[in-house]
């Protein structure tokens, strides 16, 4: 069966870990940015992400991002109707953002990147979802403990807590359906995954999509992260078997590159099944640690990429 499942992107490229975006920014290059929002939308993008914080490469202070996004927002929207998603954990960002954003020159919502447990006033970040009616990304990669703090969840079973705990409270104190929520379950560098963090992520969506309470709620990841480390010629076609992978078990949105890896591969492609049972090599067997599992999934996934490191 050559079929292809169907993933709504995200559109990334907005961000200056790429150097298109980088450069604009620099320039504060406002038909720069254009140019990255259409070239998104042209390609079917279901949202344009606004990611223009710092990275290894290049230092970006808060302020010169909130004197910016009032000029940036107005022209990307008068370059394309995609809805914007404004991805930052600073509240302050995301209240500027909206302040500059257009509603009416937006074919749909726009997306809160990102609520997750630990995110300083959560619930300012809730109430302004509910006052500017957002769509919104949950990180279901932190969880809730007992004690009232957070952390790192390292058991699928965390993460859809997690999950049903963010869609209780942004169905009460928001008014959001579960149509407006995205979850984002997590997604590790695959070769580098000594904590089964790829497969909790797997089974997050599995538990939630198996929860009749939570139907209709999204799934997106972080595409770029996961074959990060992998040889260039094989990096996109992992990220695409591995969006072939999620979509079995509910994923339907990606934070991803248009031009590069926001297609999943078709279900018969060798590749989708070689993943496949290299993550199976992640799981822990009896008697042996998660770090064991994840050395021989590593091991497998170097396998896979050896004949890619010359090319």
């Amino acid at each position: 069966m050559n079929s292809t499942p169907r993933i709504r992107v995200i559109g990334e490229l907005i961000n200056n870990a790429y150097a298109r975006a980088r450069k604009a920014w620099e320039a504060r290059d406002v038909a720069g940015f254009q140019h990255l929002a259409t070239l998104q939308a042209d390609a079917g993008a279901e949202f344009v992400n606004l990611n223009i914080d710092g990275t290894q490469r290049i230092s970006v202070r808060v302020p010169e991002m909130l004197e910016f996004l009032p000029k940036l927002i107005p022209a990307i929207q008068a370059a394309t109707v995609v809805p914007l998603s404004f991805d930052n954990p600073n509240i302050e960002y995301h209240k500027v953002a909206l302040r500059a954003f257009d509603r009416a020159k937006s074919r749909g919502k726009p997306l809160f990147n990102s609520l997750a447990a630990s995110r300083q006033q959560l619930p300012a970040m809730v109430e302004l979802i509910r006052e500017h009616d957002m769509r919104c990304i949950v990180m279901a990669s932190e969880c809730f403990r007992p004690d009232g703090s957070t952390g790192q969840s390292l058991d699928p079973r965390q993460s859809y807590e997690a999950v049903k705990h963010f869609a209780d409270l942004l169905v009460s104190k928001a008014g959001r359906s579960l149509d407006d929520i995205i979850v984002d379950p997590g997604l590790a560098p695959v070769g580098a995954d000594t904590y089964g963090l790829v497969n909790i992520g797997l089974d997050t969506m599995r538990l939630c999509t198996a929860d009749p309470q939570l139907r209709g709620i999204h799934f997106s990841v972080g595409l770029s992260n996961f074959a990060w480390g992998t040889p260039k010629a094989i990096k996109a076609r992992l990220e695409r078997a591995y969006l072939t992978l999620g979509a079995r078990v509910g994923l339907d949105y990606a934070l991803a590159n248009v031009e590069a890896n926001s297609t999943p591969l078709p279900e018969d492609d060798p590749l989708v099944s070689q993943l496949e049972e290299a993550l199976k090599e992640g799981r822990v067997l009896n008697g042996e640690s998660v770090e064991e599992a994840g050395f021989r999934q590593a091991a497998k996934i170097m396998e896979l990429c050896a004949d890619y490191i010359d090319v």
